[in-house]
């Protein structure tokens, strides 16, 4: 875990990578946004208390080969505490998914060490915004209140849905806080370190129109 912390916070923005360890362009990106973070000198931005989380699932990340799933067997982005989780997750693993094992949801919800961490970190840190990177679907999907962004560099927005366990469901439908799901174009590459600085760039600017010119004067300071 890495944050970027000005003197002065008004936002705080939490960034996570590898959620699913078989996506390693997502922690590459989410690591290369550290470096950014602390070089963006737009004045809003210096009011934002970065988080970055860049592999949230180590294990699966550092299996041979990578895997989805962590140690146990659980796709971590469909463990978090929904509403009905009891009811719906497995129902849908069942049906939706054949029993997939690449995404079975868990036992229980938060059954796992990682989601836990997550979750116990959402209530310290008390988000603004969640930014969740993903892969491969090249698209951009989007939870919870405010107007989505449209593009993210070469990401459009496509949103695919509501997913019992889910993070975007989780946070940004039933706490009410902004899950940006970014789905890079490929789980193994890279994007361009330009292509990356255009995602960048992109969501500072949606964060600023999205609450105003005004920003760090309108949010609430942290105590």
């Amino acid at each position: 875990m890495r944050d970027v912390k000005p003197e002065d916070v008004r936002q705080r923005v939490l960034v996570l990578g590898a959620i699913h360890g078989d996506e390693l362009s997502s922690a590459s990106v989410a690591l290369h946004w550290i470096r950014l973070a602390e070089e963006t000198t737009a004045p809003w931005s210096q009011a934002i208390h970065w988080r970055f989380i860049p592999a949230l699932n180590p294990d699966g990340l550092l299996a041979s080969p990578p895997r989805r799933v962590n140690a146990n067997g659980v796709d971590l982005n469909r463990n978090f505490p929904t509403p009905f989780w009891e009811r719906d997750a497995k129902v849908y693993w069942e049906k939706r998914t054949r029993k997939d094992p690449r995404r079975w949801p868990g036992t229980k919800p938060l059954s796992e060490p990682e989601s836990r961490f997550l979750h116990q970190e959402m209530q310290r840190f008390k988000p603004h915004l969640i930014v969740s990177i993903h892969a491969p679907y090249g698209v951009l999907d989007f939870d919870g209140p405010s107007v989505p962004p449209s593009k993210l560099g070469r990401l459009y927005l496509d949103q695919v849905g509501i997913f019992p366990g889910s993070l975007g469901n989780y946070g940004g439908v039933h706490k009410g806080v902004p899950v940006v799901t970014i789905e890079l174009p490929n789980a193994m590459r890279t994007p361009l370190d330009a292509e990356m600085r255009q995602m960048w760039l992109d969501l500072l600017r949606w964060m600023s129109e999205r609450i105003g010119p005004g920003m760090p004067d309108r949010l609430p300071r942290v105590p």
